[in-house]
């Protein structure tokens, strides 16, 4: 392992390693989950937030943005509807593979897709997940269910699971923000606000700091960094921005607004250093300092429009706007354009197809199929799948569980 300050290049091993080939016979398309009616709720956030202790009571707090839309996640609905159109997007492009769908927190669950996989004679999925970047809870932790499941199901050996790429640098991710920062753009300016007076907020989750200085491989660790977590963000946001620049229609330079990256939905304890500035401190300041009369708040981090972009951006970040006098506009994520869809394909054809063209823009450089040595650690042992020392986490999962190795 190289020194934690050693820089790695763009082009190393480290961005580019590639997964094992394999015959794969099926597709595990898992996301977060979430609660289908009101009497869900609380039970869906104690799987969200076991081993934390924490009581029902400050549940309830968080479950009363749940309870606004019935008790209804959106998300289940929006990753069916994702599914439907993979499976159309595959069947066009004769990729003969069935999506099985299962989630890490509600019903139905990986463990569940995983059996029926397995009844159905599969043996080799590719492993799809609802999140674009590095970090523990949004790849590490998908990595970790999968080992999971494949333990509690017993199919370790006999089943694998190999996830793709995180792809926030796929140009069918990031194409159709752009679209959406550049219409919002035309709206304000349309109604009178000068590009000067704009200011664009990419909005993503934000995530405790250590979580974010351990995100990506041991060798690629800064300290004081926000770790891949963050770098992965700025590349994003810096090239939707630059998709913007053009040509007036003077024939000078198109002026653009100005971008920072905010976060959102924190949660736990306040003494513990989270990601920020968060959302509603950034637009509150715009409008003290009278650096902006409108915002455009674009949820990056995110793939689709469900309860962490409805409540925390349609409706408090909005509400903020609103109570500061600012302009206000929330631009969609991507996962319902077809050029989004169209990438989930490109990443599974990645996998089957050596030969077939990676699409990665961003000046962070590729991303790799394989994590690299302890990626985005989290504080417990548990096993991976998908990363080159998975082997060496399922075991000393395994000892620390009191099991033979």
């Amino acid at each position: 392992m190289t020194d934690q300050m050693t820089p790695v290049t763009q082009t190393s091993q480290t961005h580019t390693r590639r997964g094992e080939p394999r015959a794969f016979d099926a597709i595990l398309f898992s996301s977060f989950g979430g609660p289908a009616g009101q009497e869900d709720v609380i039970p869906f956030l104690r799987n969200v937030t076991r081993g934390r202790g924490i009581p029902d009571e400050r549940l309830e707090e968080v479950a009363g943005h749940y309870r606004a839309l019935g008790g209804v996640s959106p998300i289940t609905a929006q990753n069916r509807a994702m599914i439907s159109a993979l499976e159309a997007e595959l069947a066009e492009r004769g990729v003969d593979l069935p999506v099985y769908f299962g989630n890490r927190n509600w019903e139905p669950y990986n463990t569940e897709a995983l059996r029926s996989m397995h009844a159905d004679g599969k043996r080799h999925a590719l492993g799809l997940v609802t999140s674009a970047y590095s970090s523990y809870s949004s790849c590490r932790q998908y990595r970790e269910d999968f080992a999971m499941a494949l333990e509690e199901t017993g199919l370790v050996g006999e089943v694998t699971i190999d996830k793709v790429r995180v792809y926030f640098n796929h140009p069918g991710f990031l194409e159709p923000v752009a679209d959406g920062v550049r219409t919002a753009l035309d709206e304000l300016a349309a109604e009178g606000h000068a590009p000067d007076r704009i200011r664009v907020l990419f909005s993503t989750h934000s995530v405790p700091l250590s979580m974010a200085e351990a995100s990506g491989p041991a060798e690629t660790r800064r300290p004081g960094s926000g770790g891949w977590y963050v770098d992965q963000h700025v590349a994003a946001c810096r090239w939707v921005m630059e998709q913007l620049a053009g040509t007036g229609a003077d024939g000078g330079a198109a002026a653009l607004p100005s971008w920072e990256l905010v976060y959102q939905s924190r949660s736990g304890a306040p003494h513990v250093p989270w990601l920020e500035p968060d959302v509603n401190d950034v637009i509150t300041e715009l409008a003290a300092t009278k650096a902006a009369d409108a915002v455009i708040v674009v949820p990056i981090g995110f793939v689709t429009d469900h309860v962490e972009v409805v409540w925390d951006l349609d409706t408090e970040a909005k509400d903020t706007a609103a109570e500061q006098g600012l302009a206000f506009r929330r631009i969609p994520t991507a996962g319902a354009d077809p050029r989004f869809i169209a990438a989930l394909a490109d990443l599974i054809q990645e996998r089957l197809d050596p030969d077939f063209p990676r699409q990665e823009v961003t000046d962070f450089g590729g991303t790799p199929d394989v994590c690299g040595p302890q990626c985005c650690v989290g504080r417990l042992c548990r096993p991976t799948t998908s990363g080159v020392d998975s082997a060496e986490d399922v075991e000393r999962a395994r000892a620390a569980a009191g099991k033979d190795a």
